[in-house]
């Protein structure tokens, strides 16, 4: 059971940090910062023309001092509110209304509401708000990755208690698409949540985003409303 929480815990953590990165965009809308403002602008436009966005992803927790290094990839597919994530072996599926957790390790499912209030729930509504006064940010260096230019945005928390002490929002210049959210904790933990595939505009069928019952019906249904 130790093991299976450390799993979801973690699970929770790559979940806030990739929403967090897909969502900045409209998050920052509201930036002190002109020409930060003007590139999430740009980044929020390109983003909403889209039918579907797919993204594989890889996500990297780094603690030097304490040797510690845990990797894991994972894959999103968006829909206006709905999406389906895979990850750590967990898959979330939300329909819009309903959310659907199928654990194979457990052979659980786990049919919720996505409530913001609820203890390890993170909704993509409360990271906007979070970021939107949670944040001051402004345009930091431009680097070159693999022939791409990246510019980072530079984002510091108003708050002097934050656990952490700053993120970097790196966008490509080129194509207006999210490279890769940095983030750096103050107990001198790093994060790191790279795209390696970023597909738009997939043909997918309309049972895409349904949970299909009849797959699981040796599972242990958890149904929490």
């Amino acid at each position: 059971m130790k093991n299976n929480n450390f799993k979801h815990k973690k699970f929770i953590q790559v979940y806030s940090l990739l929403f967090a990165f897909l969502m900045s965009s409209i998050s920052f809308a509201q930036s002190k910062d002109p020409k930060a403002k003007q590139l999430l602008n740009e980044v929020n436009a390109k983003v909403n023309s889209y039918d579907n966005i797919q993204i594989s992803f890889k996500y990297v927790l780094e603690n030097e001092s304490e040797n510690i290094r845990q990797e894991t990839k994972g894959k999103v597919t968006l829909e206006g509110d709905k999406y389906v994530l895979d990850v750590l072996g967990i898959q979330r599926i939300y329909d819009g209304e309903t959310l659907y957790t199928i654990s194979p390790e457990d052979e659980e499912v786990t049919i919720s509401k996505e409530n913001p209030d609820e203890e390890n729930t993170i909704a993509p509504s409360q990271l906007l708000s979070f970021f939107e006064s949670g944040y001051n940010y402004t345009l930091d260096i431009i680097q070159d990755k693999m022939g791409r230019k990246i510019q980072y945005i530079k984002l510091t928390p108003i708050d002097s208690s934050s656990e952490v002490k700053f993120a970097l929002l790196g966008i490509d210049i080129k194509t207006k698409h999210i490279y890769n959210l940095i983030e750096i904790g103050e107990n001198k933990t790093k994060t790191t949540l790279n795209v390696l595939e970023f597909i738009t505009n997939t043909p997918l069928p309309q049972s895409f985003f349904t949970f299909d019952a009849s797959k699981y019906s040796a599972y242990y249904i958890n149904n929490l409303d």
